[in-house]
Order: structure tokens, then sequence, then C-alpha cells
């Protein structure tokens, strides 16, 4: 009979929520670069330069149809025979941003292409910039369209991270494997950080739910 025992568990506890709080940490600072690249991207793809969108699509299938563990492998240990040699945080973090920005590119694509071309002909009627059109008139609107799948793609992303401990980079994942390389408690120590995970999960799911309510449900005409 297997005798459970946490009590490792609960003496290095101050280590999991240390990378929990880097597993937050690098999901949100890669979901901030992403979305920067997301917005560019999908300007890019919605303009009529026909070469600038070819460069987005190849980018976006070439993301969207790989493993991403294969991605930061590549980034982590293939890059390095180019000269681009990178530490294990920043090379997860890079990663992370670059598969964060394909996904966030179509995201915020279907957004502004479910503005009405009426609603963007009314902005040049009324002598706005480009800049001030693509800001009060396609982001705005676009933004309460496209906020429940940025952030779903934040938590997605969030427990994604969990496999850049492959490469050594600091994170809940990379706290429990190198707990249990000391104390060999491995089911206590997965079975925390599952928790651990899926309380990261809900909790900013409850948190993006409630800012949606507080600020997303004006009437689509306001």
């Amino acid at each position: 009979m297997y005798q459970f025992n946490f009590q490792p568990v609960f003496e290095n506890l101050d280590l999991l929520l240390h990378g929990a709080w880097l597993t937050v940490k690098l999901s949100f600072m890669a979901m901030c670069l992403g979305l920067i690249v997301s917005v560019f991207g999908a300007v890019a793809k919605t303009s009529g330069i026909r070469p600038l969108r070819w460069l987005v699509d190849i980018y976006v299938e070439v993301i969207r149809n790989t493993p991403f563990l294969v991605q930061i492998f590549f980034i982590f240990f293939g890059l390095p025979a180019a000269g681009i040699s990178m530490s294990p945080n920043v090379a997860a973090l890079v990663a992370l941003v670059i598969n964060v920005g394909a996904y966030g590119t179509e995201i915020i694509r279907a957004g502004i292409e479910s503005i009405p071309r009426g609603q963007i002909e009314a902005g040049r009627a009324l002598s706005l910039s480009p800049v001030q059109i693509l800001r009060y008139v396609i982001l705005k609107p676009a933004l309460r369209n496209i906020y429940p799948s940025l952030t779903s793609q934040f938590i997605y992303l969030m427990l994604t991270s969990s496999v850049v401990s492959v490469i050594s980079a600091n994170d809940l994942a990379s706290a429990g494997a190198d707990l249990n390389a000391k104390t060999f408690a491995s089911f206590e120590i997965y079975l925390v950080l599952t928790i651990l995970y899926f309380l990261l999960a809900f909790g900013f799911s409850t948190l993006f739910g409630a800012i949606r309510r507080a600020f997303f449900t004006y009437p689509a005409g306001r």
C-alpha cells in the first residue's frame, strides 16, 4: 500500500508558490508582447499590401501547424547554430510571444472584419485620420467582440507555459520538477501542481468574467 506523504510538499510550498508567480509573470509578459505582435499582424493581414499579407499568412500557418514543443526546441537548441543564443527564460518568453502572436493575429483579424464597413466609411466622412479610425472605430468595438477569445487565449497560454520547463526555464512546472528530484514524492507534488494550475486558471477565468460584465456589457451601438 502506498503511504501518502505531503510533508515535503508543505515544507516547500513557498517554492511552488514562487513558481506559480513566475508562471503568471511569464504568461502576462508573453501575452502583452504577443498582443502587440497580433495587432500589427492583424492590421497587415487586413491591409491591401499583398506581399505583407503573404508574410503574415506564412507566419500564422507555420506557428499554428507545428507543436509548441518543437518551436521552443528550435529557438533554444536550433538558433545557437546560427549564432543566436538565449538564456532559458528569454527563449521561453520569445517562444511564447511568437506562439500567441500567431493565434492572436487571427483573433484580432476576425474582430476587425466584424466591424461593419459603414462605420469605417462614417469615420472617413468625419475626416478622422487612419490612426483615429483604427483606434476609435475599429479596435474599440472589436475589443468587445474578441475579449472572450483573448482571455481564453491567456489562460491557454498560461497552461501551455508549463512546457518551458523542458529547457530549464523558471516556472511552476520546473519548481515541481526540482522538488520532485529532491524528495521523490511524485504523486503528492504533481497532485498539488495540478491543483495550483487549476486554481490559477479558474481564478483568472473568474476575474476576466467580472471584467467583462463590468466593462463590456454596454449596448452594441455605444
